[in-house]
């Protein structure tokens, strides 16, 4: 079977720490599919994986920084019962995958995430801009409003944003999914 880590090409350059950097990812991204254990099998791991990477380069140009992120996202997507690729459209929408984003109104990380969150659940120490608790209570916040709003995805993602009743930033995430996250 040929592996769709063969998408990410070899070094063209005869450098040796460039050559390192290649073989250091291809070796990280096998390991990221043979640990990810949100995903049905190996195969769908890989496919998922390769392809949402080459689709956040032009927002994250590190290889080894979207791995991560993109495992934590299907992971944590996963766990709530979220579409990944939903989450990554909040995400891009909300921080334009800015780990260290704050908003005039004080929301941080990827998922933007209001500080009175911590209090709310009891983690004040918990620092917002670490992308797995960001992540973590962005997807937990967006799962709770979806369930909430019975299903109603515009209903919960303004809810999300603070702007309920209201369908501007809900049409912003879908726009985005649909030209940029949304698998066939």
């Amino acid at each position: 079977m040929i592996s769709l880590l063969n998408l990410f090409p070899s070094p063209t350059v005869n450098s040796q720490s460039q050559e390192l950097v290649d073989d250091s990812m291809r070796q990280y991204l096998a390991d990221a599919i043979n640990e990810a254990s949100s995903f049905n099998n190996r195969y769908a791991a890989e496919v998922w994986l390769v392809d949402m990477s080459l689709r956040l380069a032009p927002y994250i140009g590190d290889q080894l920084d979207r791995i991560e992120l993109l495992q934590t996202v299907h992971r944590e997507a996963s766990r709530t019962g979220l579409s990944p690729e939903l989450v990554l459209s909040v995400i891009h929408t909300e921080s334009t995958f800015d780990q260290y984003a704050v908003s005039r109104a004080g929301a941080q990380g990827y998922m933007q995430i209001m500080p009175f969150w911590k209090f709310e659940i009891g983690q004040e120490d918990d620092n917002l801009t670490d992308m797995e608790t960001n992540i973590r209570y962005g997807t937990s916040i967006l799962s709770y409003y979806i369930k909430k709003e019975e299903g109603n995805l515009d209903r919960a993602l303004a809810r999300y944003n603070g702007s309920y009743g209201k369908l501007w930033y809900p049409r912003r995430v879908i726009k985005r999914w649909d030209k940029f996250w949304r698998v066939p």
